[in-house]
């Protein structure tokens, strides 16, 4: 696939999923424009996938507003906006978790998906396409992660409605739900004290995913090949099935 030309904004790109799909447009010739709150982590992107960054707090309507006209003007332009920002806490019980991280995984997963979505539609064309990342637990949640499930499930049905509004735009919209994978929230308390060593085991292929090996899918739902697909979830699971 060559993506030549092409202009790509990726909203929570620092690392783990983001990063991998920035080095996956990257490698397929696009320009990319990376997004995250981490500086450190940012640069690290950029030094493995030459993509222009922005530090930015994805939760923050006006910030964002300016993050995307800056991505837009360096690129020269979007043609794909993926939405990858990701907060993730597990807890065993609803009352562990605090007003405060419920807030947070609102606006990192679905707040920030929502302001960046705004504020592209306006500068993309016919053609271009939204590619969002939802999960299994958008249709199977588990049970330590209501918060965050709860926000993959919105993510899945603002992808399918989106889709119906700027269909008539000639504009796509299509999501990826990953899981299981491992990524850095994992090891910073994506996962119940204990539970680390079993993650991913019970899928058919016996593991978990790496980063990597979901770079390809998004890359392939942005190819010009695809532009009959949209409001199309897309699982990548490990043989599960859950989607």
């Amino acid at each position: 696939m060559d993506f030549t030309g092409k202009r790509v904004l990726i909203g929570g790109g620092s690392r783990g999923i983001g990063r991998a799909i920035a080095q996956g447009f990257a490698q397929a010739g696009a320009r990319v424009s990376v997004s995250g709150r981490d500086r450190e982590a940012l640069a690290e992107t950029q030094r493995l996938s030459g993509a222009h960054v922005q530090v930015c707090d994805l939760a923050d309507g006006e910030a964002v507003r300016a993050h995307v006209e800056a991505a837009a003007e360096a690129l020269g332009g979007l043609d794909i906006v993926v939405n990858n920002a990701a907060y993730q806490q597990s807890k065993q019980s609803i009352d562990e978790i605090t007003a405060e991280q419920f807030d947070r995984t609102m606006k990192t997963n679905v707040y920030a998906m929502f302001h960046i979505s705004k504020a592209a539609v306006p500068l993309m064309k016919p053609g271009a396409c939204f590619i969002n990342t939802a999960s299994v637990n958008s249709v199977n949640p588990g049970e330590e992660l209501l918060d965050y499930a709860t926000t993959k499930g919105a993510i899945m049905v603002f992808t399918k409605g989106l889709a119906k509004q700027l269909g008539p735009k000639g504009i796509r919209v299509n999501a990826v739900a990953p899981g299981p994978v491992w990524t850095p929230l994992q090891v910073a308390g994506g996962q119940l004290p204990g539970k680390m060593g079993e993650f991913g085991q019970d899928t058919p292929l016996g593991r978990a995913g790496q980063p990597a090996e979901l770079a390809s899918l998004y890359v392939t739902l942005a190819e010009s090949g695809t532009s009959f697909t949209s409001g199309s979830v897309f699982g990548a699971n490990g043989g599960t099935g859950v989607i």
